[in-house]
């Protein structure tokens, strides 16, 4: 089973057992740590990210900090000025040692995700993780906080509802009372010599 897994801007076929230089990571040498960027899978069953195959890693065991060849770098201006300048680099890199490919289940381990350094110091890469984490915890505590609130609102706007058809009805039953008063005033005169006018609103009533 090999994978290709992407780290410092580059990408790399990998085997379990393989030694790999990558870019400079952010670890010590013995730790292990665990490339999240995995682009394929190949295999028996390969897989093909899109970008990334989810819920796969490969773990490595940092070796060593080392350093590449040196590279010079040479610039000669002729006319005029006939100056030189001569500039080496070696480009810092680590030497890992690949261990485990996982095709599943790489996002619930606990082993520490390869981070290249760059201009981060290990310790700044450290405080990182440590205020990702926290912030995750800060988003289940909003997501709660949001959840209560959205069922307050909901409530909220139920009571209100009631208390709205609550009005209508007493407004309602107010007109009522007024148009059964005016009736009886009105048919009072013709219907006083058969009934009185609180026998006319009991039957206005029923």
């Amino acid at each position: 089973m090999f994978a290709v897994i992407k780290t410092g801007g580059k990408q790399y076929k990998v085997q379990s057992g393989d030694m790999l230089r990558v870019e400079r990571l952010a670890a010590d040498a013995g730790e292990t740590v665990q490339f999240n960027e995995v682009l394929m899978l190949g295999g028996d069953s390969p897989k093909l990210g899109a970008p990334l195959v989810a819920g796969a890693g490969v773990q490595a065991e940092v070796v060593d900090q080392i350093k590449g060849e040196k590279v010079i770098h040479f610039v000669k201006r002729r006319r005029k000025h006939s100056s030189k300048r001569t500039k080496g680099h070696r480009q810092k890199l680590t030497l890992v040692k690949i261990g485990e490919i996982l095709s599943s289940g790489a996002d619930k381990s606990d082993v520490k995700a390869a981070i290249g350094t760059g201009s981060v110091s290990a310790a700044a890469v450290t405080a990182m993780e440590e205020r990702y984490a926290l912030n995750k915890t800060d988003q289940a505590e909003m997501a709660k906080l949001n959840e209560t609130t959205v069922q307050a609102a909901i409530f909220g706007a139920d009571l209100e509802a009631a208390t709205t058809t609550k009005s209508t009805l007493e407004a309602e039953h107010e007109g009522l009372k007024e148009q059964i008063a005016r009736a009886i005033t009105a048919l009072s005169p013709k219907l006083s010599p058969y009934m009185t006018a609180e026998a006319l609103e009991d039957w206005l009533i029923r």
